[in-house]
């Protein structure tokens, strides 16, 4: 079976996978790539994703993009690391509902308003409208410590990683709950690991550009 090729641009949204990766235990050919340079832009990644972002992954003809399909491909691919239910796994309905959720309603609820754009009507709108999405995320984080209760699988990745973001940037409240659940999320030696490896990146494509 071919090699996992994974696309990843330091301090984006391909930061959540490759603390995936690490998660996971996961082995995989990195293609790195850097925003400030335009890489996402040219024709021959964009032969590969079109949209030119970040996360896409490669395997052999298969190409993976958007979110949480590539969460969901990894997590399975990978399935002796144990952070995907399996199906007919009781926690396997619950772990797919809130993988979803995240690209469904809090995604798109929290770019309108921070565009400041009123949400269609509620028989209309994919998620409501942002006061509902963040109570229904706060009242599933509030029971803690994660998404599936005690059990830590791939959709804490996608939402530790985030709402780590979500929050530096001032985009979603700080509330109890969510600062608690970030701070668990951070605390994870893979994730600390992942950060690191972006860290040292970015350095070195800064490092670049400033002596090119």
């Amino acid at each position: 079976m071919s090699r996992i090729e994974f696309f990843h641009a330091p301090h984006t949204r391909s930061s959540g996978v490759l603390a995936l990766m690490e998660e996971l235990g996961a082995d995989y050919d990195l293609k790195l790539m850097s925003i400030k340079a335009g890489d996402q832009s040219r024709e021959d990644f964009l032969a590969i994703n079109p949209m030119g972002k970040v996360p896409t992954i490669r395997q052999g003809d298969a190409v993976v993009t958007e979110q949480v399909a590539v969460y969901l491909f990894l997590a399975d691919h990978f399935a002796d690391a144990g952070l995907a239910p399996a199906i007919g796994d009781p926690d396997r309905g619950p772990y797919l509902r809130w993988m979803a959720f995240y690209g469904c309603s809090i995604e798109p609820a929290v770019i309108d308003k921070a565009m400041k754009r009123e949400p269609a009507a509620r028989a209309t709108s994919p998620y409501a409208n942002y006061d509902t999405v963040m109570a229904v995320v706060n009242q599933q984080l509030a029971k803690g410590p994660w998404l599936l209760g005690e059990r830590f699988s791939a959709v804490d990745v996608l939402w530790g990683a985030a709402l780590s973001w979500l929050t530096g940037f001032g985009l979603v409240e700080k509330t109890p709950a969510v600062v608690a659940y970030v701070e668990r999320y951070q605390a994870r030696p893979a994730v600390q690991r992942a950060a690191a490896k972006d860290a040292e990146w970015n350095a070195a494509q800064e490092a670049a550009a400033g002596n090119g």
